[in-house]
């Protein structure tokens, strides 16, 4: 079982930077492949960004390529992402997310625990 829980969010204005970070509890938390997902109103949740369980390997999508970048501690227990050169577009509720999966999904349902969420919000 691991429960994670989100931090981070707010508002910004266009071309600021955030970092959202991901807590987690149980000591199993390393053995996850790990991502990030946003779901902004009136749209379906949508893939931003994955990491493989000890870092190995990373997915973007491609809007937020070369802007975002995820990264984990798993000492911590913690994961990450930092975005940079925020858009207007990137308003969301931001999730984090815990794939058992060998590779890292891109599918929401893939996941198999998530956390509550964080708002961002992008002011232009």
């Amino acid at each position: 079982q691991v429960q994670l829980v989100e931090s981070g969010g707010g508002l910004v204005q266009a071309g600021d930077s955030l970092r959202l970070s991901c807590a987690a509890s149980g000591r199993t938390f390393s053995t996850y492949n790990k991502g990030w997902f946003r779901q902004a109103p009136g749209k379906e949740r949508e893939f931003v960004a994955g990491i493989s369980r000890y870092g190995g390997s990373t997915r973007y999508a491609d809007s937020v390529k070369d802007r975002f970048t995820i990264s984990i501690d798993n000492a911590e227990n913690t994961m990450s992402l930092q975005m940079n050169s925020l858009k207007a577009e990137d308003t969301a509720v931001y999730y984090c997310a815990a794939a058992q999966s060998s590779l890292i999904p891109t599918a929401a349902f893939e996941y198999n625990y998530w956390g509550q969420g964080t708002r961002v919000t992008v002011s232009s």
